[in-house]
């Protein structure tokens, strides 16, 4: 189906106050999640039963194990445990669980007085980019809901449901579906349907479960507390010293005597909460061109149903695709594990591809070459098909232009070799207008240069002339030692190259390059070029650094000798 939007924007906010400690509380407790793994939701929806279900394991994180794993799941089970962080010089309070709240302590709290108050605390150290990763593996989640998921750091996460929930039966059931996997999982979860982000966003701070009618935002956020509006502890602060606790307080004052005092950024955030203004959110992936999908009651783990499932999806893009006569120039395949963990598989195409075969067979090479082989786990209960980039098909005389089945040819071996080794390991090299010999060819991918490389205009060889270039040109010069050379200008007698000396017989040159002034790093040294041939026979192509009778010096100043290197070696 094609990507389309919808006038009435539904947002559904999801915010999960302590991901840390819940993280590393889950990452203790191999036993939980195991058996976590095989719940299921007891519902008439079978979609609904399988979306629900999904253990969302930490990638990369491990399981943990072993006896000091069990203490420490043991303390952290019986005793309040709390992450803390290093802030001004300080270490605070950072994330917290039930037990320490019940204890009396708060986030922002020294660990010193937490101690203080309570002796048989658990302390871990933050670990920010841990956090980061398990949001990014929640939010790969929950594509399966919205393709439109967009982070809300440092612990929550927007989703963009318009004109998807009744797939899943509605708001209601989709936020609970969302909230109730996750709480199953050990996350502490709060959650908000709203028509603005930053009004789902607020609710969330305060309450969990609440869906706002659109038009209804004002009043839904009245009695709320400022510091739900999340403007920062400063502009709080502020509010709460002029007499404005609530939410409604502050939308009860003129728009201008709120702007003079916090600034328009501030009255902005406040409208949006308020419904009466809106921002788009930033999904973490662009949205594709066509998305075809197929949900299963019942997840599938065999080789086999899995390629017949890929091969009929796409066929169904395709289809959605020629009604606009367009062809995808690069596919995506996501598959959704029941334990929660996605993995998406993408190829390129070098030219619009409009066969359902020719995308089975693409796909059939790319799994088959992967060094880490698709593992279905427990099966998967969603595959994904979607062209993110697509382009008008042209159509072309096909009956009597032989060059035209050539091209497509070559284009479709392209394609099915980029896809087993990579597109960036198939090139074609491309002219450069430039005489620096290391710049004059450039080297880019076949599959979306290949009509470029088959017009591109090369130097045509002198006939009975020998080449002015070496067949093999390193990518970086090598040095050799030349103990001496015909001065001020000639080639030398002799050079040492990787530890053998050669004896030079015949010499064409010198070809003179100069560097290229106009350019920032153009101040190079001049470059003279020898063709020079040794007494075994072999021919090499070398070059001198500088002049001798200029006296060259180095980035400090000082003199510096003249250089020889060895660029390439001909036939």
């Amino acid at each position: 189906m094609s990507a389309c939007s919808v006038n009435r924007r539904r947002i559904l906010s999801l915010w999960l106050p302590r991901l840390p400690i819940d993280r590393i509380k889950r990452k203790l407790s191999p036993a939980s999640a195991a058996q976590a793994e095989n719940s299921k939701i007891v519902s008439s929806d079978a979609a609904r039963d399988t979306a629900g279900a999904l253990p969302l394991p930490l990638a990369g994180e491990g399981w943990g194990g072993g006896a000091a794993a069990s203490r420490t799941l043991e303390m952290t089970q019986t005793y309040p445990s709390v992450v803390v962080a290093k802030q001004h010089n300080a270490i605070l309070i950072h994330s917290l669980d039930d037990l320490a709240v019940q204890a009396g302590l708060s986030i922002g709290l020294p660990l010193a007085n937490a101690r203080a108050i309570c002796p048989e605390l658990t302390v871990f150290d933050a670990d920010e980019v841990a956090d980061r990763k398990t949001l990014e593996d929640i939010a790969d989640w929950c594509d399966r809901f919205t393709p439109l998921v967009a982070l809300d750091l440092p612990y929550g996460l927007y989703l963009d449901i318009t004109g998807c929930a009744h797939l899943f039966g509605g708001e209601r059931a989709l936020l609970q579906i969302v909230s109730g996997a996750l709480s199953r999982r050990g996350f502490a979860v709060s959650a908000a349907i709203a028509s603005t982000a930053i009004c789902a966003r607020t609710l969330t701070r305060q309450t969990s479960g609440k869906i706002v009618a659109e038009g209804e935002e004002a009043e839904a956020v009245a009695s709320l507390p400022v510091s739900a509006l999340g403007a920062g502890d400063a502009i709080t602060a502020g509010l709460r010293r002029a007499g404005l606790k609530a939410i409604g307080d502050v939308a009860s004052r003129g728009r201008y005597e709120i702007t003079a005092r916090f600034g328009a950024p501030f009255t902005a955030l406040l409208q949006q909460a308020l419904g009466q203004g809106d921002a788009p959110i930033s999904p973490r992936k662009p949205l594709p061109d066509y998305i075809v999908e197929k949900r299963f009651p019942e997840p599938v783990a065999t080789d086999t149903v899995i390629a017949m499932n890929l091969s009929a999806l796409a066929g169904m893009l395709v289809t959605a695709m020629d009604r606009q006569g367009k062809g995808a120039r690069r596919l995506e395949a996501s598959f959704f594990r029941t334990d929660g963990a996605v993995r998406t598989i993408s190829v390129d195409t070098g030219r619009p591809v409009t066969k359902p075969e020719m995308i089975d067979r693409l796909f059939r090479e790319r799994l088959d070459a992967l060094n880490d082989p698709l593992d279905p786990g427990f099966g998967f209960d969603l595959i994904r098909l979607s062209a993110s980039r697509t382009e008008i098909v042209v159509q072309q005389q096909r009956d009597l232009d032989a060059n035209v089945h050539d091209n497509d040819e070559l284009s479709a071996l392209i394609d099915r070799i980029a896809a087993r080794i990579g597109g960036k390991r198939v090139v074609v090299h491309l002219p450069e207008d430039t005489h620096i010999p290391e710049r004059a060819v450039l080297s880019v991918p076949a599959q979306h240069h290949l009509a470029a490389a088959a017009q591109a205009a090369w130097p045509e060889r002198i006939e009975g002339e020998p080449p002015l270039r070496p067949l093999r040109l390193f990518d970086k010069p090598e040095p050799i030692k030349v103990p001496f050379a015909t001065v001020p200008d000639g080639p030398p007698h002799q050079f040492t190259w990787r530890r053998v000396t050669h004896a030079v017989v015949r010499v064409e040159g010198p070809e003179r390059i100069a560097m290229e002034w106009w350019k920032q790093n153009g101040d190079g040294p001049t470059r003279d070029y020898f063709r020079i041939e040794d007494e075994a026979g072999l021919r090499f192509w070398i070059f001198r650094d500088g002049f001798y009778e200029s006296e060259p010096v180095d980035e400090e100043g000082e003199p510096a000798p003249v250089r020889w290197f060895v660029h390439g070696l001909f036939a």
